[in-house]
């Protein structure tokens, strides 16, 4: 697809009108295709105008940390689980409540002068010319950010061996998935790599990949942190957050990426509530549990798919919280168990069609991201083949489903989310925080020998318990709780809209009381 700005605006033929007329299902006559050959040329020159004009710049463009190093691959040696795809330095503020703090950046997020290629060979060779948000908001902080961690193939995949750039390993268990689509982000810090990394999540992105490596990882409530500079798969639900080792370090990095995004008074992403900030998250670490009530989602646990130690561990976790002065009750929310379907559904229609609209997408109020329209317009048309069998399935079940039903399971899938959100929030009016295992399952083997299809097979069932939360927009928090047979756990909470608070000041009372990788 050329870019308007290489070219003038060119006015279709008669004849090239007709095909795209027919295209659209218009039956046109000779006559009315005349007529609208001129009604669509007049449109045509308005684009061109809108074309020579110069694109404005805006805060997101200024980049306030120039002296950055070289970037680089690292090898096996230096990179023995493959967590990093680019390694570097950039420093940030010489004090702040981050210093010292070395942070990874999953490589959808943006870093001025940086390759940021979203897991994928499609991408391979874009340069951002700006930062993101989050990433200015931590070197503000004093951080220092330290390189582009791998991740699954634009983030369509939950396995951690979907990578174009290779399969990332948990450094909890030799021969173990550490998650995705965030895999690198979960294996760094746990690997002592960095102190800790930015992930994404859309389906439990974060939140699979913490557990499976250890770690305390946030999906924050959609909207609390901005997402102004990162490759999206659907803005209904796109997030980014902490992976730490620590809750304190996640609740310190919450409370600098959190809150509104404004520009030159300008509001960059949209879904962000007017005036939303951070919270005194690290201000709730000294607070214990007397009078919190936890409701246990039972549709949580007893998956099919579920391995034993996994449940037994949470449950074991449960019983810490009522020692330390909880209050629980077993609730119930039986959409809960239509997870993988209802996210299959949306993220394929949904994903494809932004994805067809180069990443960027249209009719939302907010920042555009040009370059990123241009690069990977250019890159799709030439690499399309280069997808990941995640991708490529989406795009033909996509085709499929709106030639045959349009967007009607779409929006069911949507509706049916939007029911699950509603009984949840019954819980959660009742409840501080709901409480359930992060995944159902212990860490995948690594297996190269699996076929295309056992491969795309198993990118969505560790999904089942995190992907609703997604759609739901409720905040949701890993933390580690138990290691049977050398392999993590991790324990997820809920809370309601906007109420990290609670979720940290559970956490880290759990964390303080438990060792979790003692048996």
């Amino acid at each position: 697809m050329p870019s308007s700005d290489e070219q003038t605006i060119h006015q279709p033929s008669q004849e090239r009108l007709a095909e795209l007329a027919a295209a659209a299902g218009l039956r046109l006559n000779e006559d009315e295709i005349e007529d609208y050959q001129e009604l669509v040329n007049a449109t045509l020159e308005d684009a061109g105008r809108v074309a020579e004009a110069d694109n404005p710049q805006f805060g997101v463009h200024d980049i306030k940390y120039t002296d950055r190093s070289p970037g680089y691959r690292p090898d096996a040696t230096e990179d023995p689980y493959n967590a990093w795809i680019t390694k570097f330095t950039v420093e940030g503020a010489e004090s702040g409540p981050l210093s010292g703090m070395e942070i990874g950046l999953k490589d959808n997020i943006a870093l001025a002068g940086y390759e940021m290629t979203c897991g994928s060979s499609v991408l391979e060779g874009y340069v951002p010319q700006i930062d993101a948000t989050v990433a200015t908001r931590l070197l503000d902080a004093g951080a220092t950010l330290t390189g582009k961690l791998n991740m699954e193939s634009f983030a369509w995949s939950g396995s951690s061996d979907m990578s174009d750039f290779g399969t990332v390993e948990t450094p909890h268990a030799e021969g173990h998935l550490t998650g995705g689509s965030s895999s690198g982000s979960g294996a760094a810090p746990a690997a002592g790599d960095c102190d800790a990394a930015l992930g994404g999540d859309q389906g439990g992105s974060i939140r699979v990949p913490s557990a499976w490596s250890g770690l305390v990882g946030l999906k924050p409530t959609t909207g609390l942190v901005p997402y102004t500079g990162i490759f999206p798969i659907d803005r209904g639900y796109d997030h980014t957050g902490p992976q730490a080792k620590t809750v304190e370090d996640a609740a310190a990095i919450m409370e600098v990426i959190a809150g509104e995004d404004l520009q030159d008074g300008l509001k960059m992403d949209p879904r962000q509530p007017r005036g939303v900030e951070a919270d005194d998250y690290t201000g709730a670490l000294e607070e214990d549990l007397d009078g919190v009530s936890i409701g246990v989602l039972e549709e949580g646990f007893g998956w099919e798919s579920s391995d034993e130690e996994v449940d037994a561990a949470v449950r074991g976790a449960i019983e810490v919280l009522e020692g330390l002065g909880a209050e629980t009750e077993s609730v119930s929310v039986d959409t809960h168990r239509l997870t993988v379907p209802i996210w299959t559904v949306a993220a394929t229609q949904g994903g494809i069609s932004l994805l067809k609209d180069e990443g960027v997408g249209t009719n939302y109020k907010g920042w555009y991201w040009n370059d990123l329209l241009e690069a990977f317009s250019k890159f799709r048309e030439a690499r399309a083949h280069e997808f990941p069998p995640t991708v490529k399935t989406s795009l033909l079940a996509d085709a499929h489903l709106r030639d045959e039903y349009s967007i009607e399971l779409y929006a069911k899938a949507k509706n049916l989310a939007l029911d699950a959100e509603r009984k949840y929030n019954v819980h959660l009016e009742e409840h501080d925080a709901l409480v359930l295992p992060t995944t159902p399952m212990l860490p995948y083997e690594r297996d190269d020998s699996l076929s295309r299809v056992e491969r795309v097979g198993r990118t969505l069932g560790n999904l089942a318990n995190t992907g609703m939360f997604d759609l739901t927009n409720h905040p949701a928090l890993t933390v580690p709780c138990a290691k049977p047979d050398g392999l993590p756990v991790g324990m997820m909470l809920v809370g309601s809209h906007l109420d990290e608070t609670a979720l940290f000041n559970i956490a880290s009372s759990f964390e303080a009381e438990v060792d979790w990788e003692q048996p």
